[in-house]
Formats: structure tokens, sequence, C-alpha cells
């Protein structure tokens, strides 16, 4: 009798675990929802880091031979092929800051954080759009 209880009670065991392994599929999560977008609030403009970065970069294309700094020959054949306004070598001498007739990235961007700071009327850190050169709001500079 005890042999036959217990085989009883193993079945059902076994039918029970059986009919656990068996319910019915949960739904499928709902899509995550993306984080909200921090650009609407984000306070628009440049910032120096930006600042510097653009330009660097399109100053260090004037580096044709590529050895990190920019020679007075270099920038002036750089400016003509921009068909740039203005003096090449004025321009040049402003940036050259320890007059060693090349524009390294140190000097550039010492130049580039004073530029920034003059452009930066209110002092927030941020280039706004009537800030930026060349932007339609902003009043006519020196490039």
């Amino acid at each position: 009798m005890i042999r036959r209880t217990t085989l009883v009670v193993a079945l059902g065991l076994q039918a029970a675990a059986a009919a656990a392994q068996t319910t019915t599929p949960t739904p499928a999560a709902a899509p995550a929802q993306p984080a909200p977008s921090t650009t609407a609030t984000a306070k628009p403009g440049v910032t120096l880091e930006k600042f510097e970065a653009r330009r660097e970069k399109a100053f260090m294309a004037a580096d044709t031979d590529g050895d990190g700094k920019v020679s007075l020959a270099e920038w002036t054949a750089f400016q003509e092929k921009r068909k740039a306004k203005g003096d090449p070598a004025k321009a040049f001498a402003r940036m050259d800051a320890n007059k060693d007739r090349f524009v390294d990235k140190s000097e550039l961007d010492a130049f580039l954080a004073k530029r920034f700071a003059r452009l930066d009327k209110n002092g927030d850190g941020m280039l706004g759009a009537d800030e930026r050169p060349g932007h339609k709001t902003a009043p006519n500079q020196e490039q």
C-alpha cells in the first residue's frame, strides 16, 4: 500500500510539474521608451571646446607638410586657396605668439581662447547665434 501511495504521489508531482511548465506565455514587454531628450532643455550655442575643435581642424588643413605646425607660406597658400579676405601675414602674426614663424597647436589654442572670450559678449561660456561670426544675427566683425 505504501508503494502504491508513493507511486500515486510521484505521478501527481510529475503531472503538477508538467502543468507548471505549460503555463501561458507572458505578454511581450512593452518596448523601452527612449530617454527624454535633453536637447530641448540644453543651452543653445557653441562651447569653447567646439569652437576650438572646428577651427583647429580647418587651420591644420593648412599644414601641408604634416609637421604639426603651420608656416607663413603654408598659411598664405591656404588663405589664397580659400579666397579669404584680409592680409594673411597680419593674421598669422597675431597667432604666432612666440614669433618663431610657425603656429603650433598651443599657439592656436591660446589665440582661439582669446577670440572666444572676445566674441562671448555676455560671458556665459557659450557663443549664441548672435555672437558667432558669420551668423545672420551677428554684428559684422573681422573674421
